[in-house]
């Protein structure tokens, strides 16, 4: 019954879900990589933002990719995100932003001819850290499969990603950028011990989740 209200009352109730999602669930599990990799870029704070917005963009197209499918799919899709695939695409996603950040540490003075690999990542880890199976994500996708189209399974996902980008992150990771860089400001020799932090949390929590799917 709660699925076919959901379809019933439109775009204001799915949109109202991603709300829920992003204030809740996804600032949680979204952290521990948006801050790894915040804290050893220091990018300054329009660097910070410009990374949080890519990360929700990243969310945003996830969830309008998994709407679509799940209007052709139908409740099949629901049951293969069950089967690990999520935690595949976040553990590459991590385990590469991890191993760029270690790679490129004697090179963030040239972030011109960089900058488009950099926005790369967080866009990835958005992309993947959405799907993840979780009550709100099967109350939308059931939605999309009972809407039984592509294209409107599509705006419901646009719609909740519009709502789950509404997150605590666009404060939390400034904040965290900030507190980066007053570190490397006081203690110089930070810089490079900061980069391998960071890098070295992406790749083990990456591999990790890597782990869960098999």
């Amino acid at each position: 019954m709660e699925t076919f209200a959901l379809a019933q009352v439109g775009l204001f109730s799915v949109w109202v879900l991603g709300i829920s999602v992003g204030f809740t669930a996804c600032t949680a599990s979204c952290l521990p990589y948006m801050g790894s990799w915040v804290m050893s870029r220091n990018s300054g704070m329009r660097g910070t933002l410009i990374d949080t917005g890519l990360f929700a963009l990243g969310k945003i197209m996830a969830y309008a990719t998994l709407g679509a499918a799940a209007g052709v799919m139908g409740n099949v899709l629901l049951q293969y995100l069950k089967s690990g695939i999520g935690n595949v695409l976040i553990g590459a996603a991590s385990v590469f932003a991890g191993w760029w950040l270690i790679q490129h540490r004697h090179s963030q003075h040239r972030r011109c001819g960089l900058s488009q690999r950099q926005n790369m990542h967080p866009l990835l880890l958005g992309f993947s850290l959405s799907f993840i199976p979780c009550a709100p994500l099967a109350a939308l996708l059931a939605a999309c499969a009972a809407a039984g189209s592509a294209g409107q399974g599509m705006a419901y996902g646009v719609v909740f990603g519009l709502g789950a980008a509404l997150t605590p992150l666009f404060i939390i990771l400034p904040l965290l950028g900030g507190f980066g860089r007053e570190l490397r400001s006081r203690n110089p020799w930070l810089e490079k011990w900061l980069v391998w932090l960071g890098g070295g949390v992406l790749v083990v929590i990456g591999s990790y989740r890597i782990t869960l799917a098999f």
